[in-house]
């Protein structure tokens, strides 16, 4: 008795579940794509039947099955639509936290950013794209001094 097609392809699907079980990243449903802030905005949970998208150190990840957390109304939904890197850090809802910029946090907020993003977001949600502000220059043109290692509190495994 020889080898199917439908064998190999038995094979190959539960080798892939299998190996999706060991990964502790969720793989992307979706391309990866850069966002700009306006285009992250677009998903903040308001919109019925789309996705919610937040973004933490520059990496966007698709929310969506938490929405009970980041959908309209739910506790957290300040934080979507937007690099909430810093409010992340501070575990703040505050307005003025909802950004980017970690200048100024302290060590001890670094070390909790770098947990929740690993421990929770990274082990929780599909990364969907990053936000263009991290290759990116204001006027749109690409930054030829970014190198993603030289970038504060990032990892390279933070794009796998």
């Amino acid at each position: 008795m020889g080898i199917t097609t439908a064998t190999v392809g038995t094979l190959l699907l539960l080798f892939n579940v299998s190996l999706a079980d060991k990964l502790k990243y969720k793989a992307a449903t979706k391309p990866v794509r850069l966002f700009t802030e306006e285009e992250l905005q677009r998903y903040d949970g308001s919109r019925e039947g789309e996705p919610i998208y937040m973004a933490i150190k520059g990496v966007v990840f698709d929310v969506s099955t938490g929405k009970e957390f980041y959908g309209k109304g739910a506790p957290y939904n300040a934080l979507v639509g937007k690099d909430s890197t810093r409010a992340v850090a501070k575990m703040s809802l505050q307005a003025e936290d909802m950004t980017s910029d970690i200048s100024g946090l302290t060590e001890e907020q670094l070390r909790s950013l770098d947990a929740v993003f690993e421990d929770t977001y990274k082990a929780k949600y599909p990364i969907v794209g990053y936000t263009d502000s991290r290759i990116l220059n204001r006027d749109g043109s690409p930054n030829k001094d970014f190198k993603p290692e030289d970038q504060p509190h990032f990892n390279i495994k933070d794009e796998f």
